[in-house]
């Protein structure tokens, strides 16, 4: 398959031409074709095909394209991490051909051999067809790359007019020079060439009208003089004016000597007397009049003496500085530092150019762009028009429009090596006006967006900025505070914590702070401790102000959204849970999402899971209080908890399938228009769900109490119990339980209320609260017999069991069992009866009645297998296994506890797995298998320190023994 991009797209099987389809589609092979044999991000065909925004549609419809494409190109056409990678072998682009053929032409004229770079640069002329990809809309992302192509081209046909002058084929070089400067006015070598040209062919007047046609276009679009070439040749062509030939020996452009006509120069007794020529001026005096002095403007402003960390970036930055390829013509680097307001992206760019500034010996150029000011950004014309200025042109022979500014900028920066700071841009569109183009300077760009399009289109190297480390936090707080950081390290993490890290709010703490040496910083970190207080605290230094010039940037939806999301109670948000705060649909709410991460005001951490900076959060919810109506933000929450609760229902009835599960109350009528969720697939989806939502659910849930929605607080409180229970995470239990049962007291719910006291018990009772815990399971029983619940009944005594067995109360405990048992065959609970059984087995066992707890264990068991409760199956195993054990039956009771692990394992229990591993570890250890024993033991004391639980330490103890032993 051959390719064809220097004009119209084509492409080729053979002779063959191939259809390739809709514009689109066409706009996706230029693209890949673009990088060929690289995988292109699917980001940049995205921006290829839609711009900076992309439709939610865009990932199927790219995915379409490239069907299309692939179904005419064969297996060529790839899928790879990220992207798209389209194998190109060399030579099959006609760009790759024109390379080629222009190095080995050029490689020819140095040489002298002026008819064979004739030949093999007409070969690589012939190539051009038009324009780059003609008949295409050329989308941003590809308008630097087409631009670069059509630079190589104009540089051969200048080489080519080199290589014909040398074969004294003079109309050809005029009439192709002529066209050349005709669409390049600014282009000094194509007009030495056409002055030669028309010389040798005898039109004097002619290259002497070309010079000034020269020197007018360059004053007016650069309001610079033709260079030191061009004003050579025009001297040598005016002392030719009496008849002899100028000195054609040396090329105007490149200074290189036409070695082929170098005979033919005129003796030097038939050169015109000295004192005829153009003097010098000597050095150190001021340039002709209208002809602009020399700069070297050095604009950066100072740094902060005060600047700490950041050695990441700082690398990231200097790795931006590499040479590219020797093969291609220089091109500017531009680099796009990135992050939210506050973050201190111009800090560390302006550190970053002093350190690197002795680089760029023609000079420093800075800018302000005020992207979000509320007075409005500059301009990208009155930019321009300060770096002209700076650059030495007069101010009267600035052109008044962006576009003639942009390329007088392009040539003032084609043969200067500067750096060119754009700070505090609003977007790629804001800064595509003042980039150069050739040459060897590098664009530092600061912005608070993400600037994708200028990536994607223009190659620039992101550079992503986060908040400080806590070293480096703590660092800021040593450069202003001192010793007093080391005398109250607490207190000075704290205040880290409060500002978040974020530079801007940690100098000014640390400013406040330092104003007041007499006060312990403990007095300054209780202060930032309410929510607001680092808000409160920074508004003499604007921080508020520069939050909202970020949201002023957004449109009104994206606003909207911003206020709204305010009200989430983090840490974490899904496009789902975003959906239901806009109550819009999801597939409408997620071009929102990538509005406020592009301003960075939100950051996509994890694909699909979005953070807010504290700061920020806390910005966008003093927004949502003093901007949206109190029945909306009533109305929002109630969306958001509603969303919530009903996806922990499904999920918890996944991941327990076997409990008795609450019904919640209804769903309402909002549909977040989203796709079928993870939690609502099977039970390892739901259990990953738990994982990646846990804190958000266990924040709703108090937050849920505190603005009167007590209902969804508690049912939330019972999902979230699927997830919390297995994993010994009793701490977490407890809290959200009492939560959940304060709420159920202020709305007078007494089921609520019954639900809260039986699993505040379960996690009092794991936490050593046995009193605590038995005051509950008893006001849980009462409520119970007052709503004449026989299976909450049931499941609060089934409760008691444990509770009573670890207070040494076993007969009272069967007494509990027995109940229990009775209420759960009552109410045709055969779920409950099973573990109901092997509770009393395990109290059999406790007893040393093993042949009772086998029985009853062996009941359990078997229907539990019918029914495929499978954490029900691992914990009736459990006491299978002990109960083999003590009967020294040790090969069943191994079977046992192995079959136990595996299915604790596979339904996430790690709590009661620790708990088999242990006595897994004793059969093994009573069967002189130490190292087997020690291999459990370890396990399990390394689940154990993972759930936080003291049972590690006795573990540990075990392996002690085995190890003096």
């Amino acid at each position: 398959m051959r390719f064809a991009l220097l004009g119209s797209l084509a492409a080729y099987r053979g002779d063959v031409g191939v259809e390739l389809g809709s514009v689109k589609q066409r706009l996706v092979l230029a693209t890949l074709l673009s990088r060929p044999s690289e995988v292109v991000p699917a980001a940049v065909l995205d921006a290829a095909l839609w711009g900076e925004d992309p439709p939610p549609s865009a990932a199927a419809n790219r995915r379409t394209y490239v069907r299309g494409l692939r179904s005419v190109l064969g297996e060529g056409l790839v899928r790879a991490p990220g992207g798209y990678l389209l194998l190109v072998g060399p030579g099959r682009r006609d760009i790759d051909l024109f390379d080629q053929a222009a190095a080995h032409g050029r490689r020819a004229l140095a040489q002298g051999d002026t008819e064979l770079a004739c030949q093999e640069l007409n070969l690589a002329l012939e190539l051009w067809r038009g324009p780059v990809l003609d008949g295409l809309p050329v989308p941003d992302v590809l308008t630097r790359w087409a631009a670069r192509l059509e630079e190589r081209r104009c540089h051969a046909e200048e080489d080519f007019a080199a290589a014909l002058l040398g074969e004294d084929r003079c109309a050809e070089v005029v009439r192709r020079m002529r066209d050349l400067v005709d669409a390049h006015p600014l282009r000094q070598r194509a007009w030495a060439r056409l002055m030669l040209g028309l010389h040798r062919t005898g039109d004097l007047s002619g290259a002497l009208e070309a010079y000034r046609r020269a020197r007018d276009e360059l004053v007016r679009e650069t309001g610079l003089e033709p260079g030191p070439e061009l004003t050579r040749l025009h001297a040598d062509i005016l002392r030719q004016r009496g008849g002899a030939e100028p000195a054609r020996a040396v090329d105007a452009a490149s200074g290189t000597p036409d070695a082929s006509k170098a005979s033919e120069a005129p003796d030097a007794s038939e050169a015109p007397d000295a004192s005829e020529a153009p003097e010098e001026p000597p050095s150190g005096t001021p340039p002709r009049s209208g002809a602009p002095a020399v700069v070297v403007p050095r604009q950066l402003p100072p740094v902060t003496p005060d600047f700490v960390g950041r050695a990441t970036a700082l690398s990231a930055l200097d790795a931006c500085l590499t040479a590219g390829p020797p093969d291609r013509p220089p091109t500017a680097t531009v680099v796009a530092v990135t992050g939210m307001a506050g973050v201190g992206k111009t800090t560390l760019v302006l550190h970053w150019a002093h350190r690197i500034a002795d680089r760029f010996p023609d000079g420093q150029l800075h800018v302000n762009l005020r992207g979000y000011d509320e007075e409005g950004a500059l301009t990208a014309a009155d930019a321009l028009q300060g770096f002209i200025e700076a650059l030495g042109v007069p101010q009267s022979r600035i052109p008044a429009g962006e576009e003639a500014r942009s390329g007088l900028f392009r040539s003032l920066l084609a043969e200067r090596r500067m750096l060119v700071v754009l700070d505090n841009a609003r977007d790629s569109a804001h800064v595509r006006p003042l980039l150069p183009g050739a040459g060897n300077s590098t664009v530092v760009v600061t912005s608070r967006e993400r600037l994708g399009g200028l990536v994607a289109g223009e190659g620039a190297r992101p550079v992503g900025l986060d908040v400080l480390t806590e070293a480096e936090s703590i660092g800021v707080l040593v450069r202003h505070l001192g010793e007093r950081v080391a005398a109250e390290p607490e207190a000075a993490a704290q205040i880290v914590a409060a500002t978040g890290r974020l530079p801007l709010a940690l100098a000014v703490v640390a400013g406040r702070v330092a104003g007041h040496p007499a006060f312990p910083l403990r007095t300054f970190a209780a202060e930032l401790r309410p929510a607001g207080a680092v808000l409160d605290a920074l508004e003499d230094a604007d921080a508020r102000r520069a939050m909202s010039w970020s949201c002023r940037a957004l449109t009104d939806d994206g606003a909207r959204l911003f206020r709204l999301l305010g009200l989430h109670p983090g840490p974490e948000l899904t496009p789902g849970a975003a959906a239901a705060l806009a109550g819009g649909p999801e597939r409408d709410v997620r071009k929102g999402l990538r509005e406020l991460t592009r301003l960075h005001l939100l950051t996509e951490q994890t694909p699909g899971r979005y953070v807010f900076h504290d700061l920020v959060r806390a910005h966008a919810a003093e927004l949502a209080a003093t901007q949206e109506p109190q029945e909306e933000r009533r109305a929002a929450r109630e969306r958001l908890y509603d969303h919530l609760l009903h996806r922990a229902h499904r999920a918890a009835v996944l991941v327990q399938p076997q409990w008795n599960a609450i019904t919640p109350v209804p769903r309402l009528g909002h549909d977040d228009g989203g796709p079928a969720h993870e939690a609502d697939t099977d039970a390892d989806a739901a259990l990953a769900w738990f994982a990646a939502e846990l804190q958000v659910l266990l924040r709703a849930a108090a937050q849920a109490a505190r603005h009167g929605f007590e209902t969804y607080c508690w049912q939330l409180a019972w999902a979230i119990t699927a997830y919390l229970a297995p994993n010994g995470l009793w701490q977490d239990q407890r809290t959200v339980q009492e939560t959940a049962l304060a709420a159920a007291e202020r709305a007078d719910d007494p089921a609520g209320q019954a639900m809260a006291c039986r699993l505040l018990a379960r996690a009092n009772s794991r936490l050593g609260g046995a009193e605590a815990a038995e005051a509950q399971l008893r006001r849980a029983l009462d409520l119970y017999t007052a709503l004449d619940d026989t299976t909450g009944r049931a499941q609060t005594l089934h409760n008691y069991v444990e509770l009573c067995f670890m207070a040494g109360r076993s007969a009272e405990a069967l007494r509990h069992g027995n109940e229990a048992l009775r209420l759960h065959r009552l109410s045709g609970n055969a779920d409950g009866e099973a573990r109901t059984l092997n509770a009393i087995g395990w109290l059999h066992a406790s007893e040393g009645d093993y042949a009772r707890a086998i029985v009853s264990c062996t009941q359990a068991l078997a229907h539990q297998r019918r029914t495929g409760d499978h954490n029900g199956q691992a914990a009736t195993l459990d006491s299978l296994g002990y109960a083999y054990h003590r009967l020294a039956h040790y090969d069943r009771a191994l079977a046992s506890y192995d079959e136990a692990i595996t299915l604790f394992r596979a339904s996430a229990d790690r709590y009661h797995e620790a708990e088999t591993l242990v006595r897994l570890g004793e059969t093994h250890e009573a069967t002189g298998r130490t190292s087997d024993a020690r291999r459990a033991w370890q396990a399990a004391a390394a689940l154990f320190d993972d759930l936080h639980d003291p049972e590690a330490d006795a573990v540990r103890e075990r392996l002690a023994r085995v190890r003096d032993d």
